[in-house]
């Protein structure tokens, strides 16, 4: 395994061990729930905005592009989680992650012989699965997950922004997550996890991740040709990109290539593909992450390097006791099950907390041009951010 999957792996083995290893649940009855912390079913936090939340899902193959990691497959696939303001009353519940999915992202993580599949497979999410849409045009933002995990991942920042009248597409990218279920019955695995590892050096390991961040930032433009043409709800003048980890360096990435994009976050995702010299062309862009990890002299140089180029709007702000996934659901599921990293002791529901105003008021400054104070500087309510200036 390469240095870089040893981290990840070990990261979310010491977050989610304790968090899942307890039997697959099942719904209990509000006495024994309220009895029973461990055999609640977890949930996505109830996202704050005014709408109900609609889910749609979208298969995308963009033939024209062969697949970075199996060049014989019939194209470049994507699996898309479509989130959209939606009115309330309507449709039905939305699963959180397929059978194969949790299976296998257990089992890349060397988890499937102490957790059952149901533990992830029974989150409740607040998306309903054909909601009516609300009408008008609304801001795009497409969000790309952290290398081997499942787009479900994203889960609450996605609810939270459609619930605030954003589209959002949730992009899954083939052979890049431990496994994303496709139509027709076709689970596929992480043939680029394979290729990495295979790495025979840091240097080559940091080249290829630098590839699938270029081939992620090429997905997302395609996912934006695609939704302008299909999703007549989007307002074409307002896209925005954000992701956690590698999906963060696709951010960049895209708008490096795409003038469309206009606004981007960085959640905690090492620029393995660096943001040009030329910068991004005066569009604004927020580094997000951990205040160990990603503030200024720490031993990810690619952030400082970033900022200098960045030559837009922009903020570098690092939260005191994150870690790398506090910036996505499985601290917040966590946190239900009473559980914390010690080495990342920001209780769950604050990383949730902390994680949606600060991306949400970001978009809603740059798509719709908001005024959001909150991006002006420290604030008491939110004692752990940094605002950083190097």
């Amino acid at each position: 395994m390469t240095r870089t999957r040893r981290r990840l792996a070990t990261a979310f083995l010491t977050l989610t061990l304790p968090l899942l290893s307890a039997t697959a649940l099942t719904t209990p009855s509000p006495a024994a729930a309220a009895s029973d912390q461990e055999g609640r079913p977890l949930s996505i936090p109830a996202p704050t905005g005014r709408y109900a939340v609609g889910r749609d899902t979208l298969h995308l193959v963009d033939k024209k592009r062969p697949d970075p990691w199996v060049p014989t497959a019939n194209g470049r696939e994507l699996m898309v989680s479509m989130y959209y303001p939606a009115t309330p009353g309507g449709g039905s519940a939305a699963q959180y992650m397929t059978t194969d999915e949790a299976t296998l992202l257990l089992k890349g993580l060397k988890l499937d012989t102490a957790v059952k599949p149901g533990r992830l497979t029974a989150v409740r999410v607040n998306a309903r699965v054909g909601a009516r849409p609300v009408g008008g045009k609304h801001p795009l933002v497409v969000l790309s997950p952290g290398f081997t995990l499942n787009r479900a991942t994203l889960t609450t920042l996605a609810e939270e922004l459609a619930s605030k009248g954003y589209v959002v597409a949730l992009v899954d990218h083939a052979y890049e997550s431990y496994g994303t279920t496709f139509p027709g019955g076709r689970t596929l695995t992480c043939t680029a996890c394979d290729t990495i590892e295979s790495a025979p050096s840091d240097a080559e390991e940091k080249a290829l991740l630098a590839k699938a961040a270029d081939g992620r930032g090429d997905d997302l433009s395609f996912v934006i040709d695609e939704l302008t043409r299909r999703w007549k709800m989007i307002d074409q003048k307002r896209i925005g990109a954000a992701g956690h980890s590698l999906g963060g360096n696709a951010a960049a990435d895209v708008m490096a290539a795409d003038r469309r994009v206009r606004a981007g976050v960085n959640m905690d995702g090492t620029f393995f593909a660096p943001v040009p010299e030329s910068g991004l062309g005066g569009r604004p862009f927020l580094m997000l992450g951990t205040k160990d990890g990603h503030s200024p002299g720490s031993t990810d140089t690619t952030w400082g390097l970033a900022w200098q180029r960045l030559d837009g709007w922009k903020r570098w702000l690092t939260v005191a006791g994150s870690g790398h996934f506090t910036f996505i659901d499985m601290p917040i599921l966590g946190g239900q099950a009473g559980i914390t990293d010690p080495s990342a002791p920001l209780p769950g529901k604050r990383s949730g907390e902390i994680t949606t105003a600060y991306v949400g008021a970001f978009f809603d400054r740059h798509l719709r041009g908001e005024n959001r104070p909150l991006l002006d500087g420290p604030t008491p309510a939110n004692p752990e951010v940094t605002f950083n200036q190097p």
